[in-house]
């Protein structure tokens, strides 16, 4: 069996825990054990990882657009991402004209950054704990509603006691399944500008094929500046704000380093689980992600027909179609690495201690039944698992759903608007939403996604869980039902917006799928109320039980979105022969002359620039080159992470950034839910590389001297 490291925020032994497994709330730095971490390389001080008084590590990483992680580089508000955290940015901002996604782009001067609409960052103030303050108002004898009212209204304090009339964003979150409280206290700037990409195909070198694999030879980043007012604060974009100047930023290493040098990452990981039980990961492997992946592959050859035929719908859909890909390749890999690993076998063991320490006299009456009570709610709720997997893919690719529901709701608060200021008011936010919507829309590819999705909902999902709207539809509808609708077009959206007709709204056939739909859903999660909230107390109750039968074992809390620290070292992965390392020995890194040994002229994901391969034959390295020589590209540590760290700093025991990190492999896929300590490892973009494409690809040196470069 093998050994499985829960570990603890509050009874932090760095001594025994494994420097690479979990991912530690920040203000709880200080209870690690320093001198362990000294003794593998860190130099950092606790108050300068997390402080809230003095400028701190912190301070220089930001959430990127609400799914990503950023660190800023300079003190003029320059920071760093992965290429494809900035990807829907760069495409929306890109024409057939300007292919700025294609071509790359690099601003010259701070009058040619480009504002990217929509596009914010968020900084992380401060955090507190709050656990006592609400579980003093807790039990577990109340009922489930009661429970989420008074936590609810708890937040709600919290929030208005910290957010300084609106200062201030404050998020309160759940930990350990619900037994933990914590807020977070972040500021929101709004003003946000592209500064430069490289090509598409050094930013995405290596496409599908490669993702989620290793080696990878990829330029996976890209540069956007933060501006605020003239007082340092977050503003909407105007062009008399000026570039923020941050609390502190990383400086950037091209120093040389070694497999076991200590690295560090900090992001914002977006969701783990693992104390699922064996119960929730079979559900999850063989019957959730199965339909996962199922609907993905119908969504992708839907977008890929379409987007194959104009480069305009190519830019417009590139954002979607690479995010589905990349979980569409994820939820596969789970399933097999899940498989593959013995994960549900691990865990049953792990269950079965947990019953036997349940079953004892003074513990069953509180915990004896928690392990059956959750098997028997998979089983009862399975369908409702597979139908919520198809709805999801179904309602995030079928675009005309969305837009029924949302628009129509607008249209019928602007009819019943009397008043004549306010109505114009209304008209004129709806027309504004409708052309942004409808911009870089292709109906003909909306309505053949709708009809795919729809029609694969209802071959897929069984009866007693599904949409009873959508399986009673006459198929024939599903050929052309948006061709005639409000929402078919921007046209025709403009034109009901100046001719509303309440009648028409109602009888409007797509709507009234949409609609139905809605119902539906709302019912069947109503349906599920009294088991979902049962599950709930027994999830609570099932990592309560955990921590009490192991006194001595730690306990981390699962990734939720919040700033976390993983600490780590650069590793090696064994050898696979089903892969080409061209020529590298020592398989921590991948260097430009494995980048382009994989060139192949014209294929899109395998194409380089010229200039990168007239560079690469001359090796004009510049200062970038590594210590023996070569030019490292990427590289590997086994920091543990997971989505939402893409665009993370990977940083050396000095906090100086040495990488990025933009991926996992394909070994360790089900790492979401377990930690395989054997295989589990983050692909990291080297800062040397990034720093060479800037400068020497790219001819945008002058950035480099706002930044502070490591030698």
């Amino acid at each position: 069996m093998k050994k499985i490291f829960l570990l603890c925020t509050f009874m932090l032994s760095f001594a025994q825990m494994k420097a690479d497994e979990g991912m530690w709330l920040m203000m709880l730095i200080k209870r690690l054990n320093g001198q362990d971490l000294q003794k593998k390389g860190l130099k950092l001080t606790p108050e300068e990882i997390y402080s809230v008084n003095n400028a701190s590590l912190k301070d220089a990483i930001v959430q990127f657009g609400g799914g990503c992680t950023a660190e800023m580089v300079s003190r003029e508000g320059l920071l760093f991402t992965n290429h494809h955290c900035g990807y829907g940015q760069i495409a929306a901002l890109s024409t057939p004209e300007k292919d700025h996604l294609t071509n790359g782009f690099w601003a010259m001067n701070k009058s040619e950054e480009i504002p990217a609409k929509g596009l914010s960052v968020r900084f992380l103030v401060r955090m507190d704990d709050v656990t006592a303050r609400i579980n003093a108002l807790l039990n577990n004898e109340m009922p489930a509603k009661e429970r989420r009212d008074i936590i609810d209204a708890e937040y709600k304090k919290i929030q208005s006691e910290n957010a300084e009339s609106g200062k201030y964003t404050v998020v309160v979150r759940d930990f350990f399944n619900g037994n933990e409280f914590y807020y977070f206290v972040y500021q929101d700037f709004k003003d946000v500008r592209l500064v430069g990409t490289p090509p598409n195909s050094v930013g995405k070198f290596g496409g599908d094929t490669d993702n989620w694999e290793w080696p990878r030879h990829t330029g996976d980043f890209s540069v956007f500046r933060v501006y605020a007012d003239a007082n340092g604060n977050p503003a909407e974009y105007s062009p008399s704000n000026v570039p923020m100047k941050p609390k502190h930023h990383l400086p950037i290493s091209i120093k040389s380093f070694k497999p076991g040098d200590m690295a560090m990452i900090v992001g914002y990981p977006g969701r783990t689980n693992r104390y699922m039980t064996s119960y929730g990961i079979s559900q999850l492997v063989n019957k959730d992600y199965p339909g996962w992946v199922d609907a993905s592959r119908t969504a992708m050859d839907v977008l890929k027909k379409h987007m194959d035929r104009d480069q305009a719908t190519k830019l417009n859909y590139a954002s979607q179609y690479a995010s589905v890909a990349n979980y569409w390749k994820n939820r596969q890999g789970t399933i097999e690495s899940v498989h593959k690993n013995g994960t549900i076998e691990d865990k049953k063991k792990v269950e079965q201690v947990y019953q036997e320490w349940a079953n004892k006299s003074d513990n069953k009456d509180l915990y004896g039944n928690v392990l059956p009570e959750m098997a028997a709610y998979y089983k009862t709720t399975s369908s409702k698992g597979i139908e919520r997997n198809y709805a999801a893919q179904m309602t995030r690719n079928a675009k005309y759903l969305a837009y029924a529901t949302n628009f129509s709701s607008m249209f019928k608060n602007y009819m019943d608007e009397t008043d004549a200021a306010k109505k114009a008011d209304l008209k004129k936010t709806i027309s504004e939403r409708i052309e942004t919507s409808y911009a870089k829309f292709n109906p003909a590819l909306e309505q053949e996604m709708l009809k795919e999705m729809v029609s694969l909902y209802r071959a897929k999902v069984r009866n007693e869980a599904a949409s009873p709207h959508l399986q009673t539809i006459n198929p024939a509808l599903l050929d052309d039902v948006a061709k005639n609708s409000i929402f078919a077009t921007k046209t025709s959206m403009m034109q009901f917006l100046n001719k509303p007709d309440a009648a028409q709204l109602n009888n409007d056939a797509l709507l009234k799928i949409a609609n139905g739909f809605t119902k539906d859903s709302r019912a069947l999660a109503e349906r599920y109320t009294v088991e979902d909230d049962r599950f709930s107390h027994n999830n609570r109750l099932f990592f309560d039980g955990l921590r009490k039968s192991n006194p001595k074992t730690e306990f981390y809390p699962d990734a939720n979105s919040t700033m976390r620290i993983t600490f780590g070292k650069i590793t090696t992965l064994p050898f696979r022969e089903d892969r080409d390392y061209n020529g590298v020995k020592n398989n921590f890194y991948t260097d430009i002359d494995g980048m382009v040994a994989k060139y192949k002229k014209g294929d899109e994901e395998f194409d380089l620039p010229q200039e990168l391969l007239d560079l690469a034959a001359k090796r004009d390295y510049g200062q970038y080159a590594d210590a023996a020589g070569y030019l490292p590209v990427n590289f590997l540590s086994d920091n543990d992470i997971t989505g939402g760290n893409s665009g993370s700093p990977i940083m050396n025991g000095n906090g100086e950034l040495i990488g990025l990190a933009f991926d996992g492999n394909s070994e360790a896929l089900s790492g979401d839910i377990v930690f395989e300590e054997d295989w589990q490892k983050t692909i990291n973009v080297d800062s040397r590389f990034v720093l060479w494409v800037i400068d020497k690809l790219s001819g945008a040196g002058h950035l480099l001297q706002e930044m502070t470069i490591v030698k």
